[in-house]
């Protein structure tokens, strides 16, 4: 059965950054979490086999299957490519990943963060499309498709290759639709020419749009309802046709109640709204700021222990508000149980693993001139 995007929750829970206390998920935020999301009518979950280290698909066995019936949410989660080296490896995750949630099957499942052709041509090789439409044919999946961090003309080859893919997820935000190095408002042409509906990652760019520089937060604080900056962005997100679902990685209550505020219901945006983005976008273009969406997947491999993201969130401040000695005083902080930027050998781990193909290990060293100092 294809997917109808009007019949899917427009805000989706992402389970990739879950609360924690003590470096560990907090249950019984998740919990409540959960629960709160659920009472407003939304139910799509979306997790993956690396998120916070596993741990994120087993909270949904303990906080939802557990907790709920199965009939009463839906969960997302996904094949990463590179922990595969022959096809069997696809077989022993996607069993993991069963025991891991206790869902019994998956009711969307992606091939995860297609970013080349190196990857592609890797899972044509191994033939991942054919093997995920299998477990679609035995039952273990309801709906397959990828997520996608490449280029404009990749992502036309594998729709045009893979017509049996009923949805992509893509990171879409106001930022990202004309930035070369995500093209997001490209990549959405194309899946609407080709009529497959979107799942939208990182609607507010790692958080960064929730937050973004004082400029814009004044030109956004102008308008007639003076809506939150995360509120705009999700609705910039909201109001394109062809959107099935946007996730929102909550990490707090007040994240969670914001949002359902803002999908309860989802409005689209008014012109002075759009004027007003498109007035933002300009400012955030003129201030060089680090792309990071704070994902973490260059964290895992790293074998200095370097927290890569929460170092590029402080360069970022430090560019962003002038205030390098209160910064520096939080990255020593920060990296007080860790590797500092310094420690980078350059061994270009966190490079081959970036959605945003950022080049990390000069950044790091940027940083470290000013950090280390």
């Amino acid at each position: 059965m294809s997917i109808d995007p009007r019949k899917m929750p427009k805000l989706g829970f992402g389970l990739m950054r879950l609360p924690e206390k003590d470096r560990v998920i907090d249950f019984e935020q998740v919990c409540r979490m959960a629960d709160l999301y659920m009472e407003h009518g939304f139910n799509y979950f979306d997790t993956a086999y690396i998120y916070h280290g596993g741990n994120s698909e087993k909270i949904v066995k303990t906080a939802l299957v557990e907790r709920h019936p199965r009939n009463s949410f839906t969960v997302a989660t996904k094949l990463p490519g590179w922990c595969l080296e022959k096809p069997e490896d696809m077989e022993r995750i996607f069993l993991e990943q069963l025991v891991r949630t206790g869902t019994g099957f998956f009711d969307y499942y992606l091939i995860h963060s297609i970013e080349d052709e190196k990857g592609y041509e890797k899972h044509t090789a191994l033939r991942s499309f054919e093997w995920t439409a299998r477990k679609r044919e035995e039952g273990l999946i309801r709906h397959l498709g990828f997520s996608f961090h490449g280029t404009p003309e990749l992502l036309r080859k594998i729709v045009s290759e893979h017509p049996e893919v009923e949805f992509v997820q893509i990171q879409l935000n106001y930022a990202d639709w004309d930035n070369p190095d995500v093209q997001s408002g490209a990549l959405y042409k194309i899946l609407r020419e080709h009529d497959i509906p979107i799942i939208v990652m990182e609607p507010v760019k790692g958080g960064s749009l929730a937050n973004p520089i004082p400029a814009v937060k004044q030109i956004f604080s102008e308008l007639p309802s003076a809506p939150t900056p995360a509120s705009l962005a999700l609705r910039f997100a909201g109001s394109l046709d062809g959107v099935a679902t946007i996730l929102s990685g909550m990490s707090t209550e007040e994240q969670m109640l914001e949002n359902i505020r803002t999908f309860s219901p989802l409005s689209r945006l008014t012109p002075e709204e759009g004027s007003a983005i498109r007035k933002a976008v300009e400012i955030i273009r003129s201030t060089p700021l680090i792309g990071c969406t704070s994902c973490r997947y260059c964290c895992d491999g790293c074998p200095q222990q370097i927290p890569i993201p929460d170092i590029f969130r402080i360069m970022n401040s430090i560019r962003q508000y002038n205030d390098a000695p209160q910064e520096i005083a939080h990255y020593r902080y920060q990296t007080r149980n860790s590797g500092r930027a310094k420690d980078c050998i350059a061994c270009g781990q966190c490079e081959s693993v970036c959605p945003q193909h950022l080049e990390i290990v000069s950044l790091l060293a940027d940083g470290s001139r000013i950090l280390d100092a």
